[in-house]
């Protein structure tokens, strides 16, 4: 399966450079978390402050271990508030809400 997300960072250029940064050397236990969740593969896309995420599972992935999981992980709750220090959340978010689900428009 293929899923699209969008999430903004803070509109401040030294804060989405730090954050670009984590992500050049991202810290293996994170990878190790999401390979381990069953998705495959993950690209994340920015303009402006506007993050695009395109994340591709296997059919062992499910939304609901994956929050299981990282929740039970305390190097991944450490990363997460990491990076809310640059996230912010999209305006149509629900309450706690992060990267929020896209709905495909159109495939050729």
């Amino acid at each position: 399966m293929r899923y699209c997300f969008a999430l903004d960072l803070k509109e401040d250029p030294a804060l989405i450079a730090e954050y670009e940064q984590y992500h050049e050397r991202l810290r293996p236990e994170i990878e190790a978390s999401i390979r381990e969740s069953g998705i495959t593969d993950m690209e994340i896309y920015r303009i402006g402050n506007r993050l695009f995420m395109i994340m591709e599972t296997d059919e062992t992935f499910s939304f609901e271990a994956k929050a299981a999981a990282d929740a039970a992980n305390p190097k991944v709750q450490e990363w997460e508030a990491l990076m809310w220090t640059y996230q912010q959340a999209l305006p149509m978010a629900k309450p706690g809400e992060k990267w929020v689900l896209m709905n495909q428009l159109f495939k050729l």
